[in-house]
């Protein structure tokens, strides 16, 4: 895998600031980094179980990105097979997460082999993940089971 230089949370505030930005659709653009998709993507899971995420999470996203200014397209925003495959491992890795806390089990997300950028290229070829159908709808894997 890359190169993964990990940028973890201070505190519960601050990750609770992320999330609900993201719900509320003012955290700045700038804020909205990889380890924030993850935080958010854990709090939810964590704070707000009563979320159907698989359901709720595309449309949190899609309107958040167009509430910064960003467009939802065949090659930029949302996307729904990271989203879903995001969903899935942060959820199994909180399964079995030993850390106390939010901010113990965040930033051990933000600490395992899943959180590298490049994960997704563990199941995905980059042409198959990065096609308009993966960014439309789930597709299943085309290297490896999830």
């Amino acid at each position: 895998m890359s190169d993964y230089t990990i940028r973890l949370f201070e505190s519960d505030i601050a990750i609770r600031r992320i999330g609900e930005g993201l719900l509320a659709r003012t955290l700045p653009k700038s804020e909205w980094t990889h380890e924030a998709h993850l935080a958010a993507c854990g709090w939810l899971l964590l704070e707000r179980a009563q979320m159907d995420l698989e359901s709720c999470l595309p449309e949190i996203i899609r309107s958040y990105n167009v509430a910064v200014g960003g467009e939802n397209t065949d090659s930029a925003g949302y996307h729904e097979t990271l989203t879903q495959l995001y969903i899935i491992g942060v959820r199994r890795f909180l399964e079995t997460c030993a850390a106390d806390g939010l901010l113990g089990k965040i930033n051990a997300l933000l600490a395992s082999s899943m959180a590298p950028r490049d994960w997704p290229f563990r199941f995905y070829s980059r042409d198959l993940l990065f096609s308009a159908a993966a960014r439309r709808g789930w597709v299943d894997p085309d290297l490896a089971a999830i």
